[in-house]
């Protein structure tokens, strides 16, 4: 992965008011090929993301002017690029508030160099395969969305059509994690945003048919008290 990455030479935004922080970021994404653009508040943060179009942006919550979520809202009025959170915040009320807010994944801190490279790097091939293409392959997981069909390796699976639908969701935002709220109401309408155990039975029922079918990877991954992600290379 570290040779790909020194080839696309991606900017990433960090916006974090902690200098030690900046400073570990800088060293690892540099090492990985990257360009690094830094700023130390959410409103410098939002000035540096208009000046110099990132490739995705590393933020931080807890930011001396204003809240993270905050900066995300007023940065999703004008941008979708991908956003990585980075706090020390790890309540699933927090994690819940920014994901809905916009992010496209969570790490908390203290974290892993290697997993926060992984994330980036999936954020990143999300943003670039794009969400509205008819058929979303994920591994040997295809989704045919025009058909409503899903295949395993060539092998086409009997789905319902809510178990289709909540397939559809994870697919097109694979590696990321998409909100209880957020699946209830692209599935069934925002009347049902508070009825999450509907999932929890729904996706058992997925998972035993994809793994019924020899799929391993990718994998449907609950994040408790958040949401699911299709997870897996």
């Amino acid at each position: 992965m570290k040779s790909e990455t020194k080839k696309n030479g991606s900017l990433i935004l960090v916006i974090d008011d902690e200098a030690s922080v900046r400073r570990m970021l800088r060293y690892a994404l540099e090492g990985h090929g990257y360009r690094v653009q830094e700023a130390a508040t959410g409103e410098t943060g939002l000035a540096e993301a208009a000046t110099c179009s990132p490739d995705a942006v590393v933020l931080d919550l807890g930011l001396p002017d204003m809240d993270g979520t905050q900066v995300l809202r007023r940065l999703r009025e004008w941008s979708a690029v991908p956003v990585l959170i980075l706090s020390v915040r790890d309540e699933p009320d927090d994690k819940v508030d920014a994901l809905d807010a916009g992010a496209d994944d969570y790490v908390t801190k203290p974290f892993d160099t290697e997993e926060l490279l992984a994330r980036l790097r999936a954020i990143q091939r999300r943003a670039g395969t794009g969400e509205s293409a008819p058929v979303i392959a994920v591994g040997d997981l295809e989704v045919d969305v025009p058909s409503h069909a899903v295949r395993v390796d060539g092998q086409e699976l009997k789905m319902s059509p809510i178990e289709f639908s909540l397939l559809r969701v994870l697919a097109q935002n694979a590696g990321r994690i998409v909100t209880h709220r957020m699946i209830l109401r692209e599935v069934w309408g925002p009347k049902s945003e508070e009825q999450s155990q509907y999932l929890r039975v729904h996706f058992t029922h997925i998972r035993r048919k994809l793994k019924e079918a020899g799929l391993s990877s990718p994998a449907i991954v609950n994040e408790p008290g958040i949401g699911y992600r299709l997870a897996g290379e």
